[in-house]
This record gives structure tokens, sequence and C-alpha cells, in this order.
């Protein structure tokens, strides 16, 4: 991952990763709608997509059944500030149809920033690296699969982040290679 860039007017430009799923509606067809919102948002160029996985989704004690969740990961070159771009991804969230009344509830999409450059905060409204990644088969196993040399910022190479969790199948990670998402 790269450090925040100024260009020749500059501006200055920052790299971002993002993982994208849900569970709702028709999955493929909802990430493929927020990789184009992402794409279709002025200073921001979707830069690469990581294969389809599809996870049983993560449930809180006592949660109602849900169905599987499809999952992605994209890089992103964008302009926006972290906290701009939060508010984006909550934009097309909305726009998406995502409700916020449980926690890890079913959502037609949900957009994490998993890093910006490489910086680490603890911000209130947005911490980086997103505090679980290194946690989830389903963002490390897809990302890995695009980007097998990147690193988690703070935490560490995404392979072997990917091999202490025992690899996506140990989590119930499975590539779907049935399911492609399109850059725009």
């Amino acid at each position: 991952m790269s450090q925040t860039v100024s260009t020749d007017s500059g501006i200055r430009m920052h790299t971002a990763v993002l993982a994208i799923g849900g569970n709702l509606g028709d999955r493929l067809a909802n990430l493929q709608s927020a990789v184009d919102s992402l794409a279709d948002t002025p200073t921001l160029t979707v830069t690469w997509l990581s294969p389809v996985y599809e996870t049983a989704p993560l449930l809180a004690e006592g949660a109602e059944p849900q169905d599987d969740y499809l999952n992605a990961v994209l890089g992103v070159t964008s302009a926006l500030p972290p906290d701009v771009l939060l508010m984006r991804t909550q934009a097309i969230e909305e726009a998406l149809g995502r409700t916020r009344e449980v926690r890890w509830g079913a959502r037609t999409i949900d957009i994490d920033i998993v890093q910006v450059d490489d910086l680490v905060s603890d911000d209130g409204e947005l911490t980086l690296p997103h505090p679980r990644a290194a946690q989830r088969a389903f963002v490390l196993a897809p990302w890995h699969d695009a980007r097998p040399e990147d690193v988690l910022a703070g935490v560490g190479p995404v392979a072997e982040l990917l091999a202490a969790l025992g690899g996506a199948a140990a989590q119930g990670a499975v590539r779907r290679d049935d399911l492609e998402l399109m850059l725009p």
C-alpha cells in the first residue's frame, strides 16, 4: 500500500482498500452496483477487484438465521480524504437499501474501509486499518487472491494473516469462480 501522493495540480491522492459484501436481494448485482457507484464518484477510480467469495454470516448470539454473503475486496485511488470516503460509502449503502437496525444483521450491501494509505488511527468515526480485518477470511482471502503482496497497515502481510487463520476454507470462505464483478 503506498503513501498519500500529490498530483501535479497539488491534489492529494489516497490509495484505499475496501471490502464489500451483502446477503439480501440479488447479492451479485448489489456488489456490482456498489462498485459502479464508487466508480461514479468524482476523483475516485476503482483500480482493482478481487474474485467473489461466499461466506456464512457472522451472527450475534441469539440472532435470527441469515442467508450467506457474497464478498469481494477492491482497491481505489481517490482525492477524497478518509472521512469523506466514509461518508461516500455510507451514502452508497443507503442508496442501495442498507439499514442499520441490528449489528451484524442481514444487509443489501456493506462497504467497509479496510485501510487508507498506511494510516493507523483510532478515530471514533473511522478506525484504520479496520479493527477486525485481520481476523476475517472474507476480507483476507479475496484480497490475497487479487494482491498477494499487500500488507495490512500496522498489522502484517495479507498472506501471513490469511495463513494464520488456516486459510479461506478453514474459515468457511468459498471462492465463487462462477461469479464475477466487472471494473466499470
